[in-house]
């Protein structure tokens, strides 16, 4: 590993200042379970840093609310291990707390951060589907202030976003699911643990009895980013919640999709997996939904 200098602001707006005035030659760091490595084994996709900017000591960075009215706040800075442990996530956006548990060990989740694992923008990144079939917004804060951009527009291809010189993501929100939500996400790995994606699903479904009343379902890593499969969405909403619609919504996501074939599994095996779990998941929700 080369040389770097390393600053620890306290404030958001200091590191925001700090990173707007260095440029490209600074990185934030927050749990470092990505950077570090990347900077150890040199394959940074972007230019070495001359100076990291530490996250860890920014005051509310990683506080996780949650109100009937407002929503689920999380800061960037909270870790795997604090959102897949929080009383509301498990209790209202399940699908989250089941991605972000999942995420490496139990050291790499003490460690790890949700900002971080969004910002990484892996197409393969665990939290993602769930946050995006809960509709979450990204807050992120630059030179030029506040400003809020919905989580799916974020992303402009593999391990690339949408934050602007010197922006910082600061938080997610995600709004209060309705009433008769029930919500599920599921990966496949070759190993159980230390393992990234094949293929993740995440489903989330509001019922009106056995109807179902509104439908998000998102794919990750079988696209440059990842997606909400809106075929599918279509497919489900306004239909029974039976096992025929489910397997024409799992079938309609397999067409949103556009996978590639590498040592992991070829194209046409994730495919399979797309079209197999989110079927399985569209169960699983409606179950958790009361349906």
């Amino acid at each position: 590993m080369r040389p770097f200098g390393y600053h620890a602001p306290a404030t958001l707006d200091e590191a925001v200042a700090l990173l707007h005035e260095l440029g490209e030659a600074g990185r934030p760091i927050a749990g470092g379970t990505d950077l570090v490595v990347q900077m150890k084994e040199g394959h940074t996709r972007f230019p070495y840093p001359d100076m990291v900017v530490s996250l860890q000591r920014v005051k509310g960075l990683r506080n996780i609310e949650f109100s009937e009215k407002d929503g689920l706040r999380i800061g960037a800075g909270a870790t795997m291990s604090e959102v897949a442990n929080h009383e509301a996530v498990l209790a209202r956006y399940q699908a989250l707390a089941e991605g972000a548990g999942v995420v490496g060990s139990l050291q790499t989740m003490n460690m790890g951060t949700i900002g971080g694992n969004v910002c990484n923008a892996a197409p393969s990144a665990d939290t993602v589907p769930p946050l995006l079939a809960f509709d979450a917004d990204a807050v992120i804060v630059g030179p030029n202030g506040r400003r809020s951009q919905p989580l799916r527009e974020f992303f402009a291809g593999p391990g690339q976003t949408k934050l602007k010189p010197g922006e910082l993501l600061a938080e997610l929100r995600l709004p209060t699911p309705p009433a008769n939500t029930g919500s599920a996400y599921l990966r496949h790995t070759p190993r159980k643990q230390m393992d990234i994606a094949v293929v993740g699903v995440a489903v989330t479904l509001t019922l009106d009895g056995q109807t179902v009343k509104r439908a998000r379902v998102a794919l990750g890593a079988v696209a440059p980013t990842p997606l909400r499969a809106v075929s599918a969405e279509s497919a489900l909403e306004g239909k029974p919640a039976s096992g025929e619609t489910f397997a024409t919504a799992a079938e309609a996501a397999v067409s949103d999709c556009s996978p590639i074939g590498d040592v992991r599994g070829s194209a046409e095996f994730r495919r399979h997996l797309v079209r197999v779990m989110t079927e399985r998941m569209l169960k699983l929700a409606a179950e958790r939904a009361g349906g």
